[in-house]
């Protein structure tokens, strides 16, 4: 077993102090802006009754809590999250893997594509109402609108960018095009398809809380129009803290089954 050289280990204690210097700076900006916050509308710089302060959003966070109301609010925003995520991967890994099988049909496809990519998902939420209805079905709908169209797109385009080489090599062989797909596009776009999915779980967090908004009777997205309409603006922000808190969340946990996917892949290659 070769023991680390000099160089190798002040790389290594250089990279972890780093990490250490960029953790810390993280920390202490945010700790910096809530306490500017706070002192600001202490002292009066800003409304507190337009701006609220870290106090107040802590202090409904904890009422709500006590009568468990926003637990449910907060439920129901995460699962139709996770829902049309779920619905999201799925139906965009599979249908650009149709396109590449069906080249011809890609090309019929392309341009539908690009138009509903474009579209703007807010202008498609109050239809969605109408035709569905209001209900938690629609919200998941909304929610896989918005990233459904770019992520067959940019996995589709990623599966064109794999080694030709490699392809032709299994042509080579006398390959099928399923052992072309299952052997090389896919395993080589596990980075690409990880990727995706960092977008489109805040993607498809943006369309819950569109459909949320116009057609929703509970859920983070319905507290922050009624919290709007009643001048409760600490629910505003306390949920729009709490959307920022479940995104981090999920993009975390993406971004952990990632690296735990490459080391595997390392550890045995």
């Amino acid at each position: 077993m070769t023991h680390p050289s000099k160089e190798q280990i002040l790389f290594l204690k250089k990279r972890k102090h780093e990490k250490i210097l960029i953790t810390v700076c993280r920390i202490l900006i945010f700790v910096l802006f809530l306490s500017l916050w706070e002192i600001s509308a202490t002292k009066g710089w800003i409304d507190s009754f337009i701006f609220c302060s870290p106090g107040i959003i802590a202090q409904t966070f904890c009422d709500m809590c006590k009568d468990q109301s926003l637990f449910t609010h907060i439920g129901i925003t995460l699962w139709e999250t996770i829902a049309s995520f779920f619905l999201v991967v799925v139906l965009g890994l599979g249908t650009a893997v149709v396109l590449w099988i069906f080249p011809k049909l890609s090309k019929i496809l392309e341009p539908y594509l690009v138009v509903l990519n474009s579209l703007p998902k807010s202008a498609l939420a109050p239809l969605l109402i109408v035709w569905l209805g209001a209900n938690q079905k629609t919200i998941i709908v909304a929610g896989i609108s918005v990233a459904i169209f770019g992520s067959i797109i940019n996995l589709y385009t990623g599966f064109h960018e794999v080694d030709k080489d490699k392809l032709k090599l299994i042509a080579t062989l006398r390959g099928t095009k399923l052992d072309a797909l299952f052997k090389v596009i896919l395993p080589s776009s596990v980075p690409l398809i990880f990727s995706v999915m960092k977008v489109n779980v805040g993607l498809c967090l943006v369309g819950v809380i569109i459909g949320e908004f116009i057609g929703a009777r509970q859920g983070l997205g319905y507290l922050i129009i009624y919290g709007s309409q009643v001048f409760k603006l600490s629910w505003v922000l306390m949920s729009i803290v709490i959307l920022c808190v479940i995104a981090m969340v999920l993009y975390s946990l993406i971004n952990l089954a990632e690296k735990l996917y490459l080391s595997k892949r390392v550890s045995h290659p």
